[in-house]
C-alpha cells in the first residue's frame, strides 16, 4: 500500500505537467523542414512553422490566422507542426509619379509579405538621428541647405539594407532610385532587387488626382473634391490645399519624373513589371502581388 505522501507527490508532479504543456506560449519559428508543394498556392514571403499545440482547435485557430494574412498551411490530422510554404525575402524597388497611389500600394505590399519600407527621406532622418558616419555627412549637406550628393545616399541606403530586419524579412525601397546615376551608383555597391514595379498614370490622370487634393487640417485625413469628397459639409468648408498641389507646379515635378524614369527602368529590365495605374486600388495590388510572387517562386 502506498503511503499518502507518495500519492501527494505523484499528484503534484502530474499537475505540474499538465499546467505545463497547456500554458506554455507555443512559438513561430523558422522551418527547417524542406517545403511542402503546394499547387496553385500563392508564394507568401517567408517560411514559418507553427509549433504543434496540444489541441486541434488551437492548431486551427493559428492556421486560419496565417492564411488570412496569405500564408498557405498544410492540413494536418496529427499534432506535427504545421508548415508554410513561402520563397526567400523579397527586394524589390517601386517607382511612380506624383499621385500614381504608390503610397497605397506601399502599404499593402507591406503588409502583405512583412517587407520594410524604406523611403529616402526617412533612412536619411534615421541614419543622422543616429550619428553614423554616412549620417554625420548627409548632416553636414543638410544643415548647409545643399542636396545630399548620390554617393552619401547610396552609403545611407545601403547601410540600412544590411541591418537585421531589412535581411531577415526583405526590403521595399519607395521611389529610388530617382535617377540612372543611383541606380548604377546602387548596381555597384552590390544591391540587387528581385521585382522593380512601375505605376504608370497617364499625365492627364495624375494632374487630375493631384489638383483636386485637399486636406483636412483637423484630422490629417486627405479628401478628393471629385472621386473622395468629406460627408460633412463643417468638413468640406476647413479642407486645404496644398501649396505645390497646383496644375503648375505638379506638370513640373512630372516633367522632372519623366526626365529620369525611363532611363532608371532601362537599368532594371529583366525585373521589371508595369503596372496600369488608372485601375482599381484591389486590382492594381493584385497584379503587383502576382508579380512579386512569381519572382519569389
Amino acid at each position: 500500500m502506498k503511503s499518502p505522501l507518495s500519492s501527494l507527490t505523484l499528484l503534484l508532479i502530474g499537475l505540474a505537467a499538465i499546467t505545463t504543456t497547456a500554458f506554455v506560449p507555443q512559438q513561430w519559428t523558422k522551418a527547417k523542414s524542406p517545403l511542402i508543394d503546394r499547387p496553385n498556392a500563392k508564394m507568401p514571403p517567408y517560411v514559418l512553422v507553427l509549433e504543434a499545440s496540444s489541441g486541434k482547435s488551437k492548431k486551427a485557430s493559428r492556421s486560419k490566422w496565417a492564411e488570412s494574412r496569405g500564408y498557405f498551411s498544410t492540413d494536418y490530422a496529427d499534432d506535427s507542426p504545421i508548415e508554410v510554404r513561402t520563397g526567400k525575402a523579397p527586394k524589390l524597388i517601386i517607382a511612380g509619379a506624383p499621385a500614381s497611389g504608390k503610397g497605397t500600394q506601399c502599404e499593402l505590399i507591406k503588409e502583405k509579405y512583412g517587407v520594410v519600407h524604406l523611403s529616402t527621406g526617412d533612412m536619411l532622418r534615421a541614419a543622422v538621428a543616429a550619428g553614423t558616419e554616412v549620417g554625420k555627412q548627409a548632416k553636414d549637406f543638410m544643415d548647409a541647405g545643399k542636396l545630399v550628393p548620390d554617393e552619401v545616399i547610396i552609403g545611407v541606403v545601403k547601410d540600412r539594407l544590411q541591418q537585421s530586419d531589412c535581411i531577415e524579412c526583405g526590403w521595399l525601397l519607395d521611389g529610388f532610385p530617382r535617377t540612372p546615376a543611383q541606380a548604377e551608383a546602387l548596381a555597384t555597391a552590390g544591391v540587387t532587387a528581385d521585382c522593380f514595379i512601375f505605376l504608370n498614370v497617364p499625365d492627364e490622370v495624375l494632374v487630375e488626382r493631384v489638383v483636386g487634393r485637399r486636406t483636412d487640417p483637423v484630422t490629417g485625413k486627405i479628401y478628393h473634391m471629385k472621386f473622395s469628397p468629406p460627408e460633412e459639409e463643417e468638413v468640406l468648408n476647413r479642407l486645404e490645399q496644398r501649396s505645390d498641389d497646383t496644375e503648375e507646379k505638379v506638370k513640373v515635378r512630372l516633367e522632372q519624373f519623366h526626365a529620369n524614369v525611363e532611363a532608371v527602368k532601362g537599368s532594371y529590365t529583366d525585373i521589371a513589371v508595369e503596372v496600369d495605374g488608372t485601375l482599381k486600388p484591389e486590382e492594381v495590388s493584385q497584379t503587383i502581388m502576382m508579380a512579386i510572387d512569381s519572382v519569389l517562386a
